[in-house]
């Protein structure tokens, strides 16, 4: 019987904008303050990408330092799959305009949404690629620029985005380490609770937001919170069971970071110390699919990452969709 091949993560690259956007300075905006927002969020400033810049150099940057950092080349690149809900075109795809920039003419790409969760659905989709045998080199990159669909008036949703691009390596690995159980999943019927119009949208849809903005989001908080704090506890159980570990046997959760008060309340449901939680939301704020790739990015570089270490990846987001996958450290 032959074996089938597996999927590890062999690189990792992310980028952050130059500009920051902190509480101080949206208190001159919108009627807020750095204490609620703190309080509310455990966000102080995100970053804000450039008007002039288009978001495919941001996922561009991300990529190279993945390719750099898995010790290949551009053209050892077989597909590119990107994840956004803030593309700078429908077409070109955020991916071809990638491929285009860092030379990976070989690559096929495509993009796909799954709003936050999209990393997590890019990472399923792309090791039944690597584990079929049709690729061996894999780049995911997650970029997203949500201030450019962030109504700066509306105090409960400004406060929260921000911009960035993460991006990693999946290739064939051939000891214990890689990506094991994985679910994703989607509950449409309640998608209404967070949106972002692009051709048409409802007039209900429409009454939720300011007059004259359209292709903004808009959020019901408290239910997209209810949702993620029990979706996030849900998801990482169900991998672990079908994994046959325990929570004790990981070594780091790396969630979608949309709001410290759903990862405290995750971590209660799952009994674990906030320590094993990796968290950048500080200084990032949400930045929808590209934060779990940005977080496990900052993890491996700051060193707290060694092969062999379980992690579980967890997201949540738009649709409303989640997911969760049991990551086995390769490097």
């Amino acid at each position: 019987m032959i074996k089938p091949f597996k999927a590890g993560i062999t690189g990792t690259g992310s980028v952050l904008p130059d500009k920051k956007l902190t509480n101080f300075q949206l208190e001159s905006i919108v009627e807020t303050s750095d204490e609620w927002i703190v309080k509310r969020t455990g966000i102080r400033e995100r970053r804000i990408i450039d008007n002039g810049m288009p978001l495919s150099e941001l996922a561009a940057e991300a990529s190279k330092r993945a390719i750099a950092d898995a010790g290949i080349a551009a053209d050892d690149i077989e597909l590119i799959v990107a994840t956004t809900i803030t593309p700078d075109y429908l077409t070109p795809s955020l991916a071809c305009q990638v491929q285009k920039q860092i030379g990976a003419k070989k690559a096929a790409a495509f993009d796909m949404n799954a709003a936050c969760t999209g990393f997590i659905y890019a990472l399923q989709i792309s090791k039944q690629f690597i584990e079929n045998g049709t690729y061996k080199n894999i780049l995911i990159v997650s970029a997203e620029a949500l201030s450019r669909v962030t109504d700066f008036n509306d105090r409960k949703t400004c406060v929260l985005f921000g911009d960035g691009a993460g991006a990693v390596i999946l290739s064939r690995v051939d000891d214990d380490t890689g990506i094991g159980p994985a679910i994703i999943g989607a509950c449409g019927e309640d998608g209404a609770v967070l949106t972002v119009p692009c051709f048409f949208a409802t007039q209900e849809d429409l009454s939720l937001r300011s007059e004259g903005k359209k292709q903004v989001i808009w959020m019901d908080g408290s239910e997209v919170f209810t949702f993620a704090s029990r979706i996030m506890g849900e998801s990482t159980k169900n991998v672990l069971e079908d994994a046959g570990l325990t929570i004790n046997d990981i070594q780091y959760i790396i969630p979608h970071q949309a709001n410290m008060r759903i990862l405290q309340n995750a971590a209660r449901r799952l009994d674990v110390p906030m320590e094993k939680i990796y968290t950048n939301l500080e200084y990032t704020g949400n930045i929808s699919s590209a934060s779990v790739p940005v977080c496990l990015d900052e993890a491996a570089k700051k060193g707290f990452l060694k092969k062999g270490d379980k992690l579980i990846l967890v997201a949540f987001g738009g649709g409303l969709t989640y997911g969760a996958a049991l990551l086995t450290w390769t490097k």
